[in-house]
């Protein structure tokens, strides 16, 4: 049975196609469009299928949004069930976690009218709704400090270390953050601003889990790719789908035709580069300067996993020359890639293969380590199917180190580069070797 999942019509469309429980693929469509958290699917990622599944109630959307003071949108899909957003953010971690028995929490913007809700399993046991919105308001401060809302809430997270969490949020997240706070803390500091909407995040983030008694908990939605608050989490057994927000319903809204586990091994499922890469040439390269990896299937998720990489040597200060390369502001941070078995020597604290979560570093490579210093590691098994696993073990037979950082070959505003045309351009573009 081929089953088509679908999220599009809003925000960062994404497609996914199962057969029975085997994941076809799964994709983001700004990959294939080259725009930027593209609303709509891109025809490439379409097949013909015994059932399209849809990952909201597209009449209960529009209701909200004029509701909201916001225009109703055409849903161009043609499906044949659609799900509520919020149970197809749930069903994507659920039916690819590694457990049956847990509590899910889904914390995003919005949806229909839903912003948070947790479940026993499947079933929803709690839920608050717009206006109330944690996700809301993280997007409202992005905005507020001069970036773009939904897209760089990952850029606030970042500047948040250079902050301090002096102003009282709490009070916003019942208001309709759509219209923005762009005359609210007029004085304010950009990065206090930050770091006080992080503290306000954290802190009920974990006045959540509290509420979920079980040892097992999945994290679902959009702000589940807050690395720095699920690393505030003590106690649980974590489980975060690669790409928790709204591209990621896609899955959710297929596995819910046939509520059944699914076969998840990796996240490498989308398009597929099919060439030969010589690990010792890559090294060759990054011994000069930062190189660029585009082999085999694209990350489902908006990180970087070994396949679409921009790779650079930890050892060196790297970080203008890389944020350069990739028109990045100068205070981001970068992740380190490394080998599992060298993980604890060099950090402590919580890792895993996906970087989801921060780690405080016990080495002195700067490129690699944020202001406070902690890392986004992302912890490289012996039987990753990513070429990042031979490169990295090249890479320390060679230098004695076992890490390389890894960051998106993107530019910032662009999406990850998706096939050989992308790759042989960013080459070009940015003086980049990808191989």
């Amino acid at each position: 049975m081929i089953i088509l999942g679908i999220s599009e019509g809003y925000h960062d469309a994404g497609v996914t196609i199962l057969n029975d429980t085997e994941i076809i693929s799964a994709s983001h469509s700004e990959r294939y469009s080259r725009i930027k958290n593209d609303k709509w699917a891109a025809p490439e990622q379409l097949v013909q299928a015994d059932t399209i599944a849809y990952y909201e109630d597209p009449q209960l959307k529009n209701k909200r949004r004029i509701f909201a003071g916001q225009s109703a949108v055409d849903c161009k899909t043609e499906y044949d069930v659609y799900y509520p957003h919020h149970m197809t953010h749930a069903a994507a971690g659920y039916y690819t976690a590694p457990f049956d028995d847990c509590n899910i929490i889904v914390v995003d913007a919005i949806g229909e009218f839903d912003t948070v809700s947790i479940w026993d399993n499947m079933t929803m046991i709690k839920s608050w709704q717009y206006p109330y919105s944690l996700g809301l308001l993280y997007t409202a401060v992005t905005k507020r400090i001069g970036y773009t809302p939904n897209c760089d809430e990952y850029i606030t997270m970042a500047m948040a270390a250079h902050g301090e969490p002096i102003h009282n949020m709490e009070w916003l997240l019942q208001e309709n953050n759509h219209k923005g706070i762009d005359s609210l803390f007029p004085s304010a500091c950009s990065k206090d601003l930050a770091a006080s909407v992080q503290q306000l995040y954290e802190n009920k983030l974990l006045e959540l889990v509290d509420l979920c008694p079980k040892k097992n908990i999945i994290l679902m939605g959009g702000c589940a790719l807050n690395c720095v608050a699920n690393s505030k989490i003590k106690g649980k057994n974590i489980w975060i789908m690669p790409s928790p927000g709204d591209a990621g319903s896609s899955l959710g809204a297929a596995a819910l035709v046939q509520k059944k586990k699914l076969n998840w091994t990796d996240p490498y499922l989308g398009y597929n580069i099919d060439r030969e890469v010589n690990p010792r040439e890559v090294v060759d390269q990054l011994l000069k300067a930062p190189t660029g990896v585009a082999n085999g299937r694209a990350e489902f998720g908006p990180r970087a996993l070994g396949n679409r990489s921009l790779l650079a040597d930890p050892r060196k200060d790297v970080k203008v020359i890389v944020n350069t390369i990739k028109q990045r502001e100068q205070f981001r941070p970068f992740a380190p890639a490394i080998l599992e078995e060298y993980s604890k020597e060099y950090f402590s604290g919580p890792m895993n293969r996906y970087m989801q979560f921060v780690a405080k570093a016990k080495h002195d490579y700067k490129s690699v380590t944020h202001i406070d210093g902690t890392a986004r590691v992302q912890i490289v098994e012996k039987e990753n199917k990513s070429i990042l696993r031979p490169i990295l073990e090249e890479w320390y037979e060679r230098t004695g180190c076992p890490m390389l950082l890894n960051t998106s070959l993107n530019i910032k505003g662009q999406p990850i580069v998706n096939n050989e045309k992308d790759a042989e351009a960013f080459s070009k573009q940015y003086g980049v070797k990808v191989f």
